[in-house]
């Protein structure tokens, strides 16, 4: 790849700063096809660097874009402090400044390393919310270690799905997990896919290693399930209105529905709360 982002971050807290990709596109987009990146150190705000052939290679690289000019001149990163940089998959170098000017600055590497993949991966089927709590929800899960969240339109999301509010809705989706992504100091950035159907949904249920069913009706406890230690994990967030139920029996031919405890969350704070007690009984241990 031609192009890397990378984020300087405060470890203190911070403001943040926007991401590039190559061709403009938004960070946290398909994963497949461009390299991500951030930084975390001793210092302040999220910033995206160009990277010859997009691999942190070398015995100095350039923090450059948009972002590596917001640290330089905004943030006014000098030199001597030092940046930590990812590439989002798993790879990261750290290193003083040396130079810093309005295009940007250049650290100099002296630690590298990397970071295995997370297993089992969290994948989450987020059902579509309005306004500001689709944000709340994406910005949530990617704090909380969600490897994949999947936007889906369910029936009762209300959401008219035109190729310009698809492409609107991806690009806020992927811009709010990369920007949670840097905040929260991954290495490995949440991939963000494209809206699904209901059948999609249901195939990913069908291939996962644990699929999970959140539904207010069910009489099965999350709390019992048993994480496996390998494969993924698909959870699935229903909208405000409830899972329909043509999808709830689309679905429950891969898993039992299962409930969270005593109380009915919002889709915006389900997702994260039944992934945060999933990840307490496989990777956070």
């Amino acid at each position: 790849m031609g192009v890397a982002v990378f984020f300087h971050a405060d470890l203190g807290g911070g403001e943040l700063a926007g991401g590039e990709l190559a061709g403009g596109e938004l960070a946290g987009a398909d994963l497949a096809g461009a390299d991500l990146a951030g930084a975390e150190p001793a210092g302040g705000e999220l910033a995206g660097a160009e990277v010859a052939g997009g691999e942190l290679v070398g015995a100095e690289v350039v923090l450059g874009g948009s972002e590596g000019r917001h640290a330089a001149v905004v943030r006014r990163i000098g030199t001597g402090e030092r940046i930590r940089l990812t590439d989002g998959r798993g790879s990261w170098a750290e290193g003083p400044v040396v130079l810093a000017g309005k295009s940007g600055v250049t650290v100099a590497v002296d630690e590298r390393g990397t970071t295995a993949a997370p297993d089992p991966r969290v994948v989450v089927v987020q059902a579509l919310p309005k306004g500001e709590r689709a944000e709340l929800a994406v910005e949530m899960l990617t704090e909380v270690g969600a490897d994949v969240i999947v936007p889906w339109n369910a029936e009762r999301s209300q959401f008219r799905a035109n190729p310009e509010r698809v492409e609107k809705t991806l690009a806020k989706w992927r811009a709010w997990a990369f920007e949670a992504g840097k905040q929260s100091r991954r290495t490995w950035f949440a991939e963000v896919t494209p809206i699904a159907s209901t059948a999609e949904v249901a195939r990913l249920l069908a291939g996962a290693a644990l699929p999970v069913v959140l539904h207010e009706e069910a009489t099965t406890p999350l709390a019992s399930l048993q994480p496996p230690t390998t494969g993924d994990i698909v959870l699935v967030i229903g909208p405000e209105g409830g899972i329909a139920p043509t999808e709830l029996a689309a679905f429950t031919t891969y898993a039992d529905p299962v409930r969270l405890g005593d109380t009915v969350l919002r889709t915006s704070t389900a997702g994260v709360a039944a992934a945060a007690a999933l990840l307490a009984q496989s990777r956070w241990r």
